[in-house]
């Protein structure tokens, strides 16, 4: 399956909405690409990747963002664009024993959109933690443990309230996840980069 990345022909909201994502300041330690768009749950569809990495090139997250529309609108959607999250980490073992862990990784999510003013309505969503525990052969691999989060909502947008506020939300969740720390205040985003460090339109 093609990526989609030819926008000609496709309605203008959806191409103006694109580039807003695409042109989003994200966080500088989420290197994005595009992905292959889903075709089957929308008439127009875009996609991206978003990996997590230290200074050092570890990757610590992964996840992904799908931007929906539907001209005709969604009645599920409660509007015509919609936004699909995905967001994947390694966590301390014993803190995916934590049963409040679930709760902790939505309110990520929401506070990520709280604090960079994306409005929105619908949301959606699940939080996972998975907890692997090596025997045998394995027993030395001792215990892993990982937090998944997926999640949708129905941006709310328009002049001066664009999609660059969801998609930043979004980075911030994906190093919440990870476990990187808030930007400390002052400190700058950088232009958007892919996997070979290039600055990304």
């Amino acid at each position: 399956m093609a990526a989609r990345t030819e926008l000609d022909g496709q309605p203008s909201e959806f191409v103006d909405a694109v580039a807003q994502l695409r042109d989003a300041a994200l966080r500088p330690e989420v290197l994005c690409e595009p992905l292959p768009a889903p075709r089957r749950i929308a008439p127009y569809a875009y996609a991206q990747s978003g990996d997590v990495q230290t200074s050092g090139g570890d990757e610590i997250g992964t996840g992904r963002l799908v931007l929906l529309h539907d001209p005709a609108g969604n009645d599920a959607w409660q509007g015509t664009f919609r936004l699909v999250t995905f967001a994947r980490a390694d966590v301390d073992a014993e803190m995916a024993s934590d049963p409040v862990l679930p709760q902790v990784g939505w309110s990520w999510l929401v506070e990520a959109l709280s604090s960079k003013g994306a409005s929105y309505v619908a949301p959606s969503g699940s939080v996972t933690t998975v907890r692997t525990e090596g025997f045998g052969g394995m027993e030395e691999d001792g215990s892993t443990a990982q937090l998944e989060i997926r999640a949708s909502w129905t941006p709310l947008f328009g002049p001066g309230a664009g999609l660059a506020a969801h998609a930043q939300a979004w980075s911030e969740l994906l190093c919440t996840v990870a476990g990187l720390p808030p930007l400390a205040p002052g400190v700058l985003t950088l232009p958007r980069r892919g996997h070979d460090g290039r600055p990304r339109r």
